[in-house]
């Protein structure tokens, strides 16, 4: 996708086209709780959050995409799945956008943490960060993983499934805010950026959710 800047004293196009890449960041389907296992949880899409990736793939297959990337964490590999499927594009592994909790041996959905008034998600609604990563180091190798993609696709449109965290950091980077967990993104929710070859960087939309609408199926803490 190329783009004319316009010159606004002259109100002609610059000289200089700049190449746009659209990135869409997808968050996984919900996972199955996983709890004090020996190693990491990794837990896999539940049968809501393997609903939720196929109806994801409906809606998005339509557009023109040019390629896949994943984070390797099994939540986000069967996130890109059916899409994968449909449009015959091998999702690419990155482990630079992994979630900050990769290698925690439980995982528990927020919203059951929610429901029942556990201490964690009290933190967590603090912008609390447990994990054995500090937060800087996460913040770097997501900001490096994505940039590096956005450099080898240079006027293509990507799909990115991963990470709530992942998604978080990378908004607040681009609108310079101290918060690197500032929203809750819901479950396979979209979020559009267009990264420009000159380094700009916009947020198009924030949490899409259109196709779970009807579905019945569950988003996370907002409804769609």
């Amino acid at each position: 996708m190329e783009w004319n800047p316009v010159d606004d004293a002259a109100h002609e196009p610059l000289p200089y086209p700049f190449i746009v890449v659209e990135l869409i960041l997808v968050r996984h389907g919900l996972p199955v709780r996983k709890e004090n296992t020996d190693g990491p949880a990794d837990p896999e899409l539940s049968i809501d959050g393997h609903a939720q990736a196929a109806l994801f793939a409906s809606y998005i297959m339509s557009e023109d995409i040019d390629a896949i990337y994943s984070s390797p964490l099994r939540r986000a590999v069967q996130t890109a799945e059916p899409l994968s499927a449909a449009i015959g594009i091998e999702p690419i592994l990155v482990p630079g956008i992994a979630e900050w909790d990769q290698h925690s041996n439980e995982y528990i959905p927020v919203e059951e943490l929610k429901a029942a008034n556990d201490p964690r998600w009290l933190e967590m609604a603090k912008g609390g960060f447990n994990s054995d990563e500090i937060p800087e180091d996460f913040h770097n190798r997501v900001l490096a993983a994505i940039e590096e993609i956005i450099d080898k696709h240079k006027g293509d449109t990507v799909v990115v499934t991963c990470h709530g965290g992942v998604i978080n950091d990378y908004l607040a980077h681009i609108l310079g805010i101290s918060s690197s967990q500032f929203f809750y993104p819901n479950y396979t929710s979209i979020h559009r950026i267009a990264a420009s070859s000159s380094g700009h960087r916009s947020i198009l939309s924030i949490n899409e959710t259109s196709h779970l609408r009807g579905s019945g199926l569950p988003t996370g803490l907002f409804h769609a």
